[in-house]
C-alpha cells in the first residue's frame, strides 16, 4: 500500500529589479514548478518602486499558489536554492547595503515564501505568514489576483482587505 504524502497550499511571492527582470521570474516560476509543486494559479507580472531602500531600477513581482509535499523548511530550502541557480548573489547584496547604509540592496531574484495553509511559524529561519507582507503594496496586489481571499491566520484579514488598508494609507499621505 503507498502512502499518500499530504499536500499543502503555500503562496509565494517572485521579484527582480535585474533588467531582465520578467524573462528571470518566467524561469523562476518554471523551477519552482520542478522543485516546490504544482503551479496552480501565477499572477501577471507587477511592476513596483523599491520599497525599503533608493533604487533607479524598478522591480517586478509575481504571486504564485503552489501545491506541495514539501515542509515549510524544504519549501523555504527549495525557494534559496532557485535563487541561487537564477544567480542570487547575497554577497554582492551585502557588500551594496554595507555601501549604501541601506537595509535592502537590488537583487537579481528573491523568493518569499508569504503562507503556508494558515500555519503560524516563528524560527530563527522561517516566519509564516510572511512578517511584513500586510505592510507591502508590491505583495498584496500580485497575491489578490491569486488568493484574494486567503487569510491571515493572526490578523484575521483577507489579502483583499489587507490591500484595502495599504492603499487607503498611501492614499492619505
Amino acid at each position: 500500500m503507498q502512502m499518500v504524502k499530504e499536500q499543502h497550499r503555500v503562496a509565494l511571492l517572485t521579484g527582480s529589479n535585474a533588467p531582465e527582470r520578467e524573462a528571470i521570474l518566467r524561469l523562476t516560476a518554471e523551477l519552482v514548478a520542478q522543485h516546490i509543486g504544482t503551479v496552480e494559479r501565477s499572477s501577471q507580472i507587477h511592476a513596483s518602486a523599491a520599497w525599503g531602500f533608493e533604487c533607479n531600477d524598478p522591480f517586478a513581482n509575481q504571486a504564485l499558489v503552489v501545491v506541495t509535499t514539501l515542509s515549510p523548511e524544504e519549501v523555504l530550502t527549495q525557494a534559496l536554492s532557485i535563487e541561487q541557480m537564477v544567480g542570487r548573489n547575497r554577497e554582492a547584496e551585502l557588500k551594496e547595503k554595507q555601501l549604501t547604509g541601506q537595509r535592502y540592496a537590488s537583487r537579481v531574484v528573491d523568493v518569499d515564501v508569504i503562507f503556508y495553509d494558515d500555519l503560524v511559524v516563528e524560527s530563527e529561519r522561517l516566519t509564516l505568514p510572511h512578517r511584513l507582507m500586510h505592510e507591502r503594496e508590491f505583495v498584496l496586489r500580485p497575491l489578490r489576483e491569486v488568493a484574494a481571499e486567503w487569510q491571515h491566520p493572526l490578523l484575521k484579514q483577507s489579502v483583499e482587505q489587507m490591500l484595502r488598508k495599504v492603499e487607503d494609507k498611501e492614499n492619505k499621505n
